[in-house]
């Protein structure tokens, strides 16, 4: 039995196995198909990819052979994507790039998309929606966001475009720079629904307070945080950019043309009082250069992106400890790179010296931790390299 245990984690399973391991219960819990500098990837994260790549696929419409065939073309890189992701993760690891902040930013405007202002209750509608723990949800979402920062501060940064460039492509093509008049709005809402004349009398009080306050130069951000009535609150009473003719007409009377920040006397409405604030007004028209420079910069830079970026992924590839397990391919495989699956069952035994045997200890590393399923156990396997 002890054997079997063996085999199979040389082999690229992780087992778990009661204290007795000449017990038959022996389970399965993970096959390893790869191995990427201390992190895994497993046969169920590609089985997963692949079956989100046909749900979306055919939420497309396509069936049949056009399924077949799209599904094939996706599924060849599906390793080495997952390879990238894991590459990237780490080079922002060891560039200790900051993300937290954006983080909670970008989980603050997913709050307010939800209109779920209760923190549980949002976490409970991402576990919904997304198949997965709210944890699990955050995690990948900082993951994400660490690989954007990686590719936009070593890949893009790293390709150079002077200002004359850019400036030939906005006037070459300023028919993508025109723009909707709109306005930038923060809000604050204090609500009155339930409550009685006392009631709604405090809440007139406070919305004045508040007003008042804001006009006075304190932060409008923390005062909605602070007394919002809205799930905007968390992200400070951010509005997402609207035109003219989506806004009521008590609003348009108080705000439209009011410069930045301007910040109004609480408006009444049947469900309480609202006050706003002005943060940007956009004119219609052509943008001035300065002010869409970045997106003129990604446009001209994104055409070469491609080949930069495979370099990189190539280079990061050279550098990292990777075994690929035979039956599956790095469609992105740097050119002369040894990926071989190594058994540790199938090594040629050595003499080594007891001062070597000492060193291999210190210099020994955890290549696999896994979760087992519906437990707070962890199967893992150790190798010293």
């Amino acid at each position: 039995m002890r054997n079997l245990h063996r085999s199979l984690c040389a082999a690229g399973f992780v087992v778990v196995a009661g204290a007795n391991l000449f017990a038959a219960d022996v389970t399965v819990i993970e096959e390893i198909i790869c191995k990427v500098n201390s992190d895994i990837i497993t046969r169920s994260q590609l089985d997963r990819d692949r079956k989100e790549a046909e749900g979306e696929f055919r939420r497309e419409g396509l069936t049949g052979n056009a399924l077949r065939e799209a599904l094939n073309n996706v599924t060849k890189d599906m390793l080495a994507r997952r390879i990238d992701d894991l590459l990237l993760i780490a080079k922002g690891k060891e560039l200790d790039l900051k993300v937290d902040s954006d983080l909670a930013k970008q989980l603050a405007g997913i709050q307010r998309q939800s209109q779920i202002a209760d923190p549980q209750a949002f976490q409970e509608f991402v576990h919904e929606k997304m198949g997965m723990p709210f944890e699990d949800y955050k995690a990948e979402l900082k993951n994400q966001i660490l690989k954007n920062r990686v590719i936009r501060q070593e890949i893009m940064g790293s390709l150079k475009v002077k200002r004359e460039e850019l400036e030939a492509y906005y006037e070459a093509h300023k028919d993508e720079f025109q723009r909707k008049e709109q306005i930038y709005l923060s809000g604050i809402f204090i609500s009155t629904e339930g409550k009685d004349a006392s009631g709604i009398a405090a809440a007139d009080r406070k919305a004045r307070d508040v007003s008042r306050r804001a006009k006075s130069g304190e932060k409008f951000n923390e005062l909605a945080q602070a007394n919002s009535d809205l799930p905007t609150a968390a992200s400070g009473g951010a509005m997402p950019p609207l035109e003219k003719g989506e806004l009521r007409n008590d609003i348009i009377d108080a705000l439209w043309d009011k410069d930045r920040g301007f910040v109004t006397d609480p408006l009444k409405t049947a469900k309480g009082y609202e006050i706003y604030k002005v943060e940007e007004h956009q004119k219609a028209g052509l943008a001035e250069f300065e002010e869409v420079q970045m997106q003129v910069e990604d446009k001209v830079l994104n055409p070469r992106m491609s080949g930069a970026y495979r370099e990189y992924l190539t280079k990061l590839r050279k550098d990292a400890f990777l075994e690929i397990k035979p039956g599956y391919v790095d469609s992105a495989a740097a050119p002369g790179k040894n990926t071989a699956w190594s058994d540790p069952a199938q090594m040629t035994p050595q003499t080594v010296t007891k001062q070597e045997v000492a060193a291999q200890k210190h210099n020994k590393k955890l290549l696999w931790i896994i979760p087992i399923p519906g437990t707070t156990a962890t199967a893992t396997t150790s190798s010293s390299h």
